[in-house]
């Protein structure tokens, strides 16, 4: 103690009595009594202190203190300005303070899991150079505290349903329940009462037999076992540990796991984590014969190509099916779309950037165009003809423009003038070197094809050699 407060204490002191040798020592009750400071009660009391039982009255039906002060003002006469009423309300909840009671959960045997995720350290792979940031899954037996642990490079679904899968075979088993936060990719709609679960995670929970509980919202106490789990993963295995790659960091999280982990005292249990999970295994839900496929459930929509995107690969659907709001399922090798029940398309699953069509589902037109490639044109011009043939190799032939719309041109013609026609019609353009579309289509129209191409140079040579209509002797030019 400082002189000052050693010199109130000994005034204290002898005011009491206590330095009086024949008087007895006081007791710690009696100290502690003189030694509290007293506080001195203000003097100031609320005008609204009359009409305290109406407030407190108004307040468990909820009105607000707006309400509350216009009506004192209108119907009792007060005066005062809302600011006391605020105050005086503030008092009130203080005075009478919220009581929150908890309850400790308990769980029998195989009853449920938790699960969460949990942020980790980046890592830098030793072989690519890569720094990327990581996650570490926890999932928590309830009755024995025995956990699963994975690192992990993001939250996606399909790392999600994958990092159960792996849970539940290394328990060699399922839990009745699985709780869970709301993740996006377990939950679409976090609700108290009426949660959405994301669809590929029904499925997943309904091929290996466990129910999904969500937590309410913003309420962690709910899965406290898997909070303290991960904090616990954060604390004790990540720290001052370095990692080589994402495989290196799961086979020590792993020896972490059936080591410290495991065998440790836990400090709720009393008990090794282990040791009970021995008495746990045998209760769990038998794993299936089949393992039911991991797949990722995605809502897509049809673009006016007839291809809709998944992961920045297009895949085609029927074209009739455009600007429809399909589902699309996604496993390691296929792609099936569907239409509520019905699957509409099936596609082997292909890397990004990378496109796949099947022919049926383009239009007709789109489709006609697409399969009238060079080689199409090259068929078909020979089953017409040889001169047919000709005239679009001719096409074909050209070093500096495209003919290839040209010899469709070509080609299309057929159907409206008969392949006979067209064979003649492209004799006669390639008699006067003219290979091209609108040459054998004005042939066509002005039925040029009937004329044989020989006699249009005989009557020309004729004309030059009989005298034209307009040709006048050279004796009669000056």
């Amino acid at each position: 103690m400082g002189r000052k407060k050693l010199g109130r204490l000994r005034e204290l002191a002898e005011q009491m009595g206590w330095l009086d040798p024949a008087q007895p020592l006081p007791d710690d009750v009696a100290l502690a009594v003189a030694l509290t400071p007293t506080r001195v009660a203000a003097n100031t009391v609320s005008t609204l202190a009359p009409f305290a039982s109406l407030i407190r009255e108004w307040c468990a039906q909820g009105l607000q203190g707006t309400t509350m002060h216009a009506v004192l003002c209108r119907n009792h006469g007060y005066r005062g300005s809302y600011s006391a009423m605020r105050r005086f309300r503030q008092q009130l909840a203080a005075a009478e303070p919220e009581v929150c009671t908890t309850m400790r959960l308990d769980f029998a045997p195989a009853e449920a899991a938790q699960v969460d995720f949990g942020s980790a350290p980046e890592i830098t792979d030793v072989h690519t150079g890569e720094v990327f940031k990581t996650w570490v899954f926890v999932m928590t037996l309830c009755w024995s505290r025995h956990q699963y642990a994975e690192v992990v490079r993001d939250q996606t679904i399909a790392t999600w349903l994958g990092c159960h899968r792996r849970a539940f075979e290394w328990f060699g088993g399922v839990p009745g329940r699985i709780i869970i936060d709301n993740p996006k990719c377990a939950i679409t709609r976090a609700c108290n009462t009426d949660p959405s679960v994301q669809r590929a995670y029904a499925e997943c929970a309904e091929g290996w037999r466990f129910k999904i509980s969500p937590c309410p919202p913003r309420d962690p106490q709910k899965k406290g076992i898997v909070e303290s789990g991960v904090k616990y993963v954060k604390r004790n295995f990540l720290p001052l540990r370095e990692f080589r790659d994402l495989a290196d960091a799961n086979r020590q999280i792993q020896e972490w796991v059936l080591g410290t982990a495991g065998t440790r005292n836990h400090g709720t249990t009393r008990e090794q984590p282990l040791a009970r999970f021995a008495t746990e295994r045998s209760l769990l839900i038998a794993l299936p014969a089949h393992p039911p496929e991991v797949a990722t459930w995605a809502r897509v929509t049809v673009h006016r190509d007839a291809h809709v995107q998944f992961e920045k690969t297009l895949y085609s659907v029927p074209f009739r099916l455009m600007g429809q709001q399909l589902w699309l399922r996604a496993t390691d090798q296929l792609i099936q779309i569907y239409r509520e029940q019905e699957r509409v398309a099936t596609h082997v699953r292909t890397s990004s950037h990378r496109r796949s069509t099947v022919r049926d589902h383009l239009p007709p037109d789109a489709l006609a165009w697409a399969m009238a490639d060079p080689q199409h044109c090259l068929r078909e011009s020979e089953r017409i003809g040889p001169h047919c043939h000709a005239l679009i190799q001719r096409l074909f032939a050209d070093r500096v423009l495209d003919h290839l719309r040209a010899a469709q041109g070509v080609i299309r013609l057929e159907k409206q003038h008969g392949s006979a026609r067209l064979e003649a019609a492209c004799e006669r353009a390639l008699a006067f070197d003219d290979p091209r579309y609108r040459t054998v289509k004005t042939i066509l129209a002005k039925g040029l094809d009937q004329t044989s191409a020989s006699n249009s140079f005989d009557s020309l040579a004729d004309t030059y050699t009989r005298g034209g209509r307009f040709s006048r002797r050279p004796s009669t030019l000056h």
